[in-house]
């Protein structure tokens, strides 16, 4: 199984999972049918919806139910997948569509229920696609195997002369047809496959392929779909929990009798955890605001301090290649650059808050809440409250957004502690500033670059250094013989831990500045001094594609307008990005258009890969121009919308998406790869625009040049 990359600091602790459910038992409750089981062995040691290594992978509790066929044709799939606004509810209903030769509509996804679904590490690393989807097509696949060989038997012919179509087997010599619910039976039947099950390849394809749309679009567009702060449970309180005045401080004094007195409140006391239940949300926040407590803070860096901060705090731990002979082929370069590139810390800031309601029957514990990792909130419940993780059932509701942020379980804990308290189901939603203040960030990063260029354009040496941000996508694609890059490590002052892209954002920032400073020092054309130093077929293609569509070459200087571009490749995705920015008189910046090109693999539903790619650069916008997390003394200064920038409907710009189709290449993730390529296009505009080369995330501040009113 693939391990977390290094910069998901979140997720560093190993989870020790057993899963033990008696699945025969379990398809009572579906009615009958077919259950097609997986043993989750050697084989399936590469899925992410595996077990983690250890002798008793092959146990027959290790098995995994992925799919119930019932005898009125229904067809339910089961995945530990969460839905989190990427659409991937679809584009695994078209997987087992596809496979079942049915309609869509004709399949259900039941997701993210730990008492339900699959064990699955969560959703996270754009990994859905290129694994979740295969897993699901040969559970599907080896259902329609087996309804081939029920009928076959049936009719007394060779399977191998029978077809799967709108979800009947049928006999084309005899005419003869029966549909896949009436070959289930009433009786049940539970397959168990192996991991290696045949396919349909892309090029065959016929639900998979096509735009088909969000499958519970109505469900969201009306408001009936219930996301994690909707649930109410009968006898439900509402909880609020005494937040510290800073990071790191600790509780010497609390008086909650104001609290205490408050009708139909109830106080919660742990150690330095207290929390409040009453009956409505109203009556929580009052009773929070009489609590009186005394807090030890101790000093902390500040925003400003933060860059030297990183160079000067590294762990003893570092991953990197060796480190050549970059001097040498540094003193024999025609041009030689070194520069300091930055990136700071910036907030999630999802749609929905994190939210949870929890509720104790017995010694048992149900939750809802909005998360990318429900088994992983499951583990944290079973830790917090030493109880066993078969006695915890974790629910997912399709949730608002997410980006990496929502990883943990602080907010469903929170809930299941004060609900055990009070012996009421609790629902605890976090406000905005809590949300602001008490999750993680996207690391902040310093990343230092040292590179040489020969008179013909060609790189000959290439030194590469992040401080903090991580590794992702940290090594160059382009050619170069002498090169050394390393990810240092360190002890930051702030949490942090996944973010969209994670730290290819960061990586591809300051790797694409540096090349357009590379080709201006030579007086090469960006796209060409790319072009030169590249010799990988697939980014080289998505470079072509953009530049076309965007028209690169006809492109003359304008006053006032200025165009750049970057290119790259991550998660098996490949990414590149032209940008048109335009500069006012008064040092005003707007990204005027963008053209994006991606190409990952064989694309599932291009109308919602489109939606990704322009959602990762809407997204991109925030962290370019003007998001940064601002701090001093563990506090964090900017914990409220209207303090903190967001993208906003008047900052998009035009937006062009090129998709590159590769029907012959296995299937990539798209949500993340997407983001990544539009702050160094845009630093690399307006340095066209301006002759000014910033490198600074984000790029417009007082400092610099200052977004659009």
């Amino acid at each position: 199984m693939p391990e977390p990359e290094l910069e998901r600091y979140e997720l560093r602790e190993a989870l020790a999972y057993r899963f033990e459910v008696n699945r025969r038992e379990w398809l009572k409750t579906l009615g009958g049918g077919l259950l097609v089981l997986l043993v989750l062995g050697d084989n399936a040691s590469a899925q992410e919806s595996g077990r983690h290594g250890g002798a008793d992978q092959q146990q027959p509790e290790n098995i995994g139910a992925w799919l119930h066929l019932a005898p009125d044709g229904a067809i339910t799939a089961f995945t530990g997948k969460a839905e989190v606004g990427q659409n991937i509810r679809t584009s695994l209903t078209q997987a087992v569509a596809d496979e079942l030769r049915c309609a869509p509509s004709s399949v259900s996804m039941v997701m993210a229920d730990t008492s339900l679904t699959p064990y699955d590490m969560g959703t996270f690393g754009s990994r859905t696609t290129p694994t979740m989807a295969p897993q699901l097509r040969r559970m599907a696949a080896a259902a329609r195997d087996l309804l081939i060989g029920v009928a076959a038997e049936k009719w007394g012919v060779d399977k191998a002369m029978l077809t799967v179509a709108d979800a009947c087997v049928r006999d084309p010599a005899s005419g003869r047809s029966a549909k896949c619910g009436d070959l289930v039976g009433a009786a049940d039947l539970v397959k168990t496959v192996a991991a290696q099950v045949p396919i349909t390849p892309p090029a065959n394809w016929q639900q998979a392929g096509t735009s088909l749309g969000k499958v519970n679009a109505r469900d969201m567009v009306t408001g009936r779909h219930r996301y994690a702060a909707d649930i109410h449970r009968r006898g439900m309180m509402f909880g609020r929990i005494l937040r510290a005045p800073a990071f790191n401080s600790k509780l010497v004094s609390v008086d909650t009798s104001a609290a205490e007195a408050m009708l139909g409140v109830k106080v919660v006391r742990d150690g330095d955890f207290i929390g409040v239940a009453a009956p409505d949300e109203q009556t929580a926040e009052k009773a929070l605001g009489v609590i009186q407590a005394q807090w030890k803070t101790e000093p902390q860096i500040s925003s400003g301090e933060l860059f030297s901060y990183l160079k000067q705090n590294p762990e003893n731990r570092r991953a990197g290649n060796p480190p050549g002979s970059i001097d040498e082929a540094l003193k024999a370069a025609h041009k030689t650059i070194q520069s300091t590139y930055t990136v700071a810390y910036i907030a999630h800031t999802p749609l929905e808050p994190r939210a949870a309601v929890a509720a104790w029957k017995g010694t048992s514990l149900e939750v809802w809440t909005g998360s990318q990792r429900p088994f992983g909130v499951r583990t944290e419940l079973a830790d917090a409250f030493a109880m066993p993780e078969d006695k915890i059932r974790v629910i997912v509701p399709d949730t608002g957004s997410a980006y990496g942020g929502k990883h943990t379980g602080e907010c469903a804990i929170e809930a299941a502690r004060v609900a055990k308290a009070v012996g009421h189901p609790v629902k605890l939603i976090w406000t905005r500033q809590e949300e602001f203040t008490w999750a993680y960030f996207r690391p902040a990063g310093v990343i230092d670059v040292r590179s040489g260029v020969a008179k013909d354009g060609a790189l000959t040496a290439w030194e590469f250094h992040n401080y903090n941000s991580g590794s992702s996508a940290i090594d160059t694609p382009y050619e170069v013989p002498h090169r050394n890059v390393a990810f240092h490590p360190t002890r930051a002052p702030l949490r942090q831990g996944s973010y969209r892209g994670l730290a290819a954002t960061a990586n591809l920032f300051a790797r694409e500045s540096h090349m357009d400073e590379l080709a201006s020092a030579i007086g090469m054309d960006p796209l060409e001094f790319r072009r030169r130093n590249l010799k990988n077929p697939r980014v080289l293609a998505v470079l072509e594609a953009a530049a076309d569509c965007f028209g690169w070459s006809a492109n003359k200087r304008v006053a006032g307008r200025g165009y750049g571009l970057a290119c790259g490749t991550e998660k098996g995705g490949q990414i590149a990005c032209c940008v048109e920015v335009s500069v006012s008189p008064d040092r005003r910046v707007r990204i005027e258009r963008v053209v994006e090109a991606f190409e990952c693999g064989a694309v599932v539903n291009p109308e919602h890969v489109k939606n990704q790619i322009e959602g990762a650069i809407l997204m991109a916008i925030g962290g370019a121009l003007f998001e940064a997390i601002d701090f001093a003394d563990g506090r964090i200064l900017n914990a409220r919308l209207s303090k903190y920038r967001v993208p906003r409907f008047s900052d998009t710009p035009a937006i062009e998406v090129v998709l590159v189709d590769r029907r012959d290449l296995p299937s990539a993730g798209a949500g993340e790869t997407p983001i990544v390529g539009l702050a160094p296009a845009v630093a690399n505009a307006i340095y066209n625009a301006t002759g000014t080369r910033l490198r600074s995330m984000p790029l417009l501040g007082p400092k610099n040049l200052v977004p659009p009113s």
